[in-house]
Order: C-alpha cells, then sequence, then structure tokens
C-alpha cells in the first residue's frame, strides 16, 4: 500500500425509524412479501492517512458487492466494505482518483503529476501489478467511466474519446449543428453504450468586442450514430455554463446549470429526458438551501445523488448530500452528527449512495462515506 497505514476503522450505524418498521417481524398471511433484509448504515470508509491524522476522501462509484472506488488522499484507491486498498502509481505520477468501476472490477481514473501540469486516463483492475496508461501525458487526458462491455469514455487531446482494451476505438464528433470553437468530452456510458457530455464553446464576436460563452449536453447514442445537442437555457452568455454527469439506461440525463459572475453564483439541478426536444426539467431545491448539482444517477432504477448548498460570500456553504428518487421532492441523507456536512457522488441499483462527509464537529477531516439502503434513510427536510 505504498507505505501507508490505514487509520483505525469509523463505522457508523444510522438506522431510521422507518427502516425499523421495514425491518420488523412479517405481516399476516396474504400480506405482500417483505423487502429485502438490509441494513441501513452511513459508513466512514478508512483512509490512507498515516496513523490517525486528518482523512480526505471520497466514493465516486459502486462495483460489485461491496466494492466501491474513488480516492484517499489525493490518491486512487477501492475499497472492500471499508478496507482501503490503493492503486498502483507508476513512475513520476503523484495523485489521481478511480472515477468508475464495471461489474467485471475494471476500473478507470485519471493519474496527475505532482506539479498538477498534466494527467493521463488509466485502468486498473485488482491484482494488477500496475495500471494501464490509456494515452501519452501530453494528451492531458481524463478517464470518467466504463460499463459492463469494457468500452471507456474519458476525454484526450481535447476531444470525447471511447477505449477498448487500452486502445483509442472513437474519436466522438461534435454536434453538427454546434459553433465551430466547439469542443467535447465525455462524462458517462450507459449499459447499451449510449455516451453522455459536454460541449463548451468560447469565442469572440465578429466585430471584437465582447466574449461568446455556451456550454451543452450532448448524447452519442450507441451504434455510432450522430449526436444529440440537448437544449439548454442559455445560448450566448459565457458566465453561464450547463454540464451533463451522467446517463442512464433510459438515456436520462443528469447534471447542472452554474452561474458564475464575479460573487454571484448559482447552481441548478437538472434532467434531460429522451427524446432530447425540450429544456431541461428542475427536480427542485433541497428545503433551506438555495443551490444544488446532481452528479450521478443509478443505472436502471432512475435514482439521483448530489449536494445541495447555499453560496455565502462565493463559497458553497451548508453542504448537504441530496437524493431524488425520480419524482416528488428533493430529499437529504443522514449525516454523523448536526455540525457534519457531506456531499454524494455515486450511486448503484442496489440502493448504495457514496460520497464524502466532513466533520466539523471532531475536526477527522473528509471521510469517503457509504450510504447502504440509502432509499430507507432518505428523508425531507
Amino acid at each position: 500500500m505504498g507505505g501507508h497505514h490505514v487509520n483505525k476503522l469509523k463505522h457508523v450505524c444510522i438506522t431510521t425509524a422507518l427502516a425499523a418498521g421495514l425491518l420488523g417481524t412479517a405481516g399476516p398471511a396474504g400480506a405482500a412479501p417483505a423487502p429485502k433484509p438490509c441494513k441501513p448504515e452511513l459508513l466512514l470508509l478508512t483512509s490512507l492517512t498515516v496513523g490517525d491524522g486528518y482523512a480526505n476522501g471520497e466514493v465516486l462509484g459502486f462495483g460489485a458487492g461491496d466494492l466501491s472506488v474513488g480516492s484517499s488522499e489525493g490518491r486512487p484507491v477501492f475499497w472492500e466494505g471499508v478496507k482501503v486498498t490503493a492503486v498502483p502509481l507508476p513512475a513520476g505520477w503523484a495523485a489521481g482518483r478511480v472515477n468508475a468501476v464495471n461489474a467485471g472490477g475494471l476500473m478507470v481514473g485519471t493519474l496527475t503529476r505532482n506539479n498538477g501540469s498534466e494527467a493521463v486516463a488509466f485502468t486498473y483492475r485488482k491484482g494488477d501489478a500496475a495500471v494501464t496508461l490509456l494515452s501519452a501525458a501530453g494528451d492531458n487526458s481524463w478517464g470518467a467511466d466504463v460499463n459492463d462491455a469494457g468500452y471507456v469514455v474519458g476525454t484526450a487531446a481535447g476531444t470525447a474519446t471511447v477505449w477498448r482494451n487500452g486502445r483509442v476505438v472513437r474519436r466522438l464528433p461534435v454536434p453538427a449543428d454546434a459553433h465551430a470553437a466547439t469542443k467535447v468530452g465525455a462524462a458517462g456510458i450507459n449499459k447499451r453504450g449510449d455516451i453522455v457530455g459536454t460541449a463548451t464553446t468560447y469565442y469572440w464576436d465578429e466585430a471584437g468586442d465582447y466574449p461568446v460563452g455556451n456550454s451543452f449536453p450532448v448524447v452519442w447514442p450507441a451504434g455510432g450514430y450522430d449526436p444529440y445537442s440537448l437544449l439548454v437555457e442559455n445560448q450566448t452568455d459565457y458566465t453561464i455554463g450547463n454540464r451533463a454527469t451522467d446517463i442512464d439506461a433510459a438515456g436520462r440525463v443528469v447534471g447542472f446549470e452554474d452561474l458564475d459572475l464575479k460573487a454571484w453564483y448559482r447552481t441548478t439541478a437538472q434532467v434531460w429526458k429522451k427524446p432530447y426536444d425540450a429544456l431541461p426539467t428542475l427536480p427542485g431545491k433541497l428545503p433551506g438551501h438555495e443551490d444544488g448539482e446532481l452528479y450521478a444517477i443509478s443505472p436502471t432504477t432512475n435514482v439521483s445523488v448530489g449536494s445541495a448548498m447555499t453560496y455565502e460570500e462565493g463559497y458553497p456553504q451548508q453542504l448537504k448530500p441530496q437524493y431524488w428518487p425520480g419524482s416528488g421532492p428533493m430529499l437529504t441523507l443522514p449525516l454523523p452528527d448536526a455540525d457534519a456536512t457531506g456531499r454524494a457522488k455515486a450511486v448503484s441499483d442496489d440502493d448504495r449512495v457514496g460520497g464524502t462527509v466532513i466533520d466539523h464537529d471532531h475536526l477527522v477531516g473528509e471521510s469517503a462515506a457509504v450510504w447502504t439502503c440509502a432509499s430507507r434513510q432518505a428523508y425531507a427536510l
């Protein structure tokens, strides 16, 4: 584990009254079958911190069983249950993270140099002696996601790219209706092979007097068909951007709109649905919070997760994980105490949510976290 030692196991179990009811005795004959046994917990995962120092980590994806992936102390890692294992770093690469893992255990992520000036996409499988680098360092590439067929998506040399078995198999085209200055990057891929990403355009008007900017989600359908440019409100204001973060098996796309204008910030969660002929729907805000984002959607169960926040003097405050079941109000997930904050970054079909918990009260840092049986823990504010 590169000379690092895991810190002491931290394990917080949070069981709601609702969960207790669901786990109670069976009903009378003829009643609906009892739900699958489940133990709702908030697991704070071990980190690569030497000794019991300040932790820093986040869960970014889920594999089969109790496998989860992400980062700890700035390094790419995976967890089995709560036990952390570092991904071996090649010489010259000091940091990174694992962004996703498929059902077969193939992980994909990004490595960065000490100086942060270069990045490279990689794949790795538990037990491998080394990672597989997907491009040259000069390509400045990122590995974003992988599906169960082994197709890896990300960005290399400024364009959305698909790899398989360690080789580039496709460079994804810019939509035909986009401006000539548009660049595209990939963010996610679903089981059938539909890919989602973000197109970004920035140029000066014809007179050279002011900048014009626009960003919008793009979906590249499986089978190599022409990409869709998804609709957004903003078309020309460079201070407003739209980012796609994930796509599910039904083609639902999640993400958010960002406004960044000097000291004025706004983040709004958004969802786009097939046939991609309408503006995004807005799932709403977590009560008591002015802003929010959606970062991931489950493969088939239409559950999205992200973070709720309110900006104060340009910084996000009052961070809470948010959980949206696909309809109804935005919900949140429990935290260890009233002073803790957190973010949700990953969600699985088997009802796990991953992210990070920041324990301000005990000053233990940002712990990688997993909420098990999350639907039974989610609640309205």
